[in-house]
Formats: C-alpha cells, structure tokens, sequence
C-alpha cells in the first residue's frame, strides 16, 4: 500500500504528517510505502491514498487514489480515525 502525504510546498508540513502517519499506521499494525510530497507532484503519482488538508484535496479530484481530508496534520487522534475509516 502506497501513501502520500501531501501539503502545498511538500516540505514542512507534510514531513510532520507523514512521520505522524507513519507512527499511526505501526500502531495499527498496518504496512505502508509513506512519502510526502507537495500537491502538483502527488497529481500525477500512483497512490493508493492521498492525506492531506480540504483545500489541497479539491485540486487532486480526479486522482485515481482515495483521499483522506485529515484537518489538524498534529493531531495523531485525528489521523487514526480518518485512516480506519478509509482501510
């Protein structure tokens, strides 16, 4: 399974989603490939899911994998919910 974590610059921010992701995917016992990557970059890369904010989310309609609107990237409480709902 492949996941990106996406933000406008995919620098800072998605850094810090991904790590959080990431911690939150083992602690699920889930495997994943996790990568973060600003939005123009992740529009044209194979993924299963995509997390990232509402905003960036309405420029990558369209994209083959599943979006996950995640609203506060700290928030690992937030990030569990949203990815056991979408696996």
């Amino acid at each position: 399974m492949k996941v990106l974590c996406v933000c406008g610059l995919g620098q800072g921010t998605s850094l810090i989603l991904r790590m959080n992701v990431e911690n939150v995917l083992s602690a699920m016992g889930v495997s994943a490939d996790v990568e973060h990557t600003d939005v123009s970059t992740a529009s044209g890369t194979a993924a299963d899911y995509i997390i990232t904010s509402h905003e960036l989310a309405q420029s990558l309609e369209g994209h083959s994998a599943r979006i996950i609107v995640v609203n506060n990237y700290f928030d690992n409480d937030e990030i569990k919910q949203k990815l056991g709902e979408a696996l």
